[in-house]
């Protein structure tokens, strides 16, 4: 069973990929359940745990702003950077904890913010080198360990605030 505050942080990670389109509203809804298993309490948290994977789609974004705020979770209802720098923060976490490889990393941070947002700026330099290092084991390599440093020096500071405007079902 996660900690509390593991739980919290994974719930605090998906609402910022389900409010960007990254993962689907019924992964927000399996995080909120297991925020209750780690003994996280809300009635808004047990609403939204409660949610099937038919009502996900429709429901979570108004309940997920209701058990956030009873979490003390704070969110920024508009997109721009702080959104964006939220969405690098919880992709890089899910590729240090094995739920993607690094290159997946790097391909969808080109993919989402190109060479624009400056926190993913090195990240995406990084997809640049994969491109040209093809079929080089030992480059792969050396661009692999750059990626996983890269990850964990931006997942290393505090969490800030996350974005839930124009989320997506």
């Amino acid at each position: 069973m996660p900690s509390p505050e593991a739980a919290l942080s994974e719930l605090q990670d998906r609402a910022t990929l389900w409010s960007v389109g990254e993962i689907p509203a019924a992964d927000v809804v399996d995080a909120a359940c297991d925020a209750l298993v780690a003994g996280l309490e809300g009635p808004g948290l047990r609403q939204l745990a409660a949610c099937t994977r038919a009502e996900a789609g429709y429901a979570v974004h108004d309940l997920l702003l209701v058990a956030l705020d009873e979490l003390g979770v704070a969110f920024h209802t508009v997109a721009g950077e702080a959104r964006e720098e939220a969405t690098v923060r919880a992709l890089a976490r899910r590729m240090l904890s094995g739920q993607s490889a690094p290159w997946e990393l790097t391909f969808r941070l080109q993919q989402l913010f190109g060479h624009e947002l400056p926190l993913a700026e090195r990240l995406v330099e990084l997809d640049d080198e994969y491109a040209v290092i093809e079929g080089d084991d030992g480059a792969v390599a050396r661009v692999t360990a750059a990626v996983m440093e890269e990850a964990r020096r931006i997942t290393g500071g505090p969490r800030g605030p996350i974005a839930l405007a124009d989320a997506q079902g």
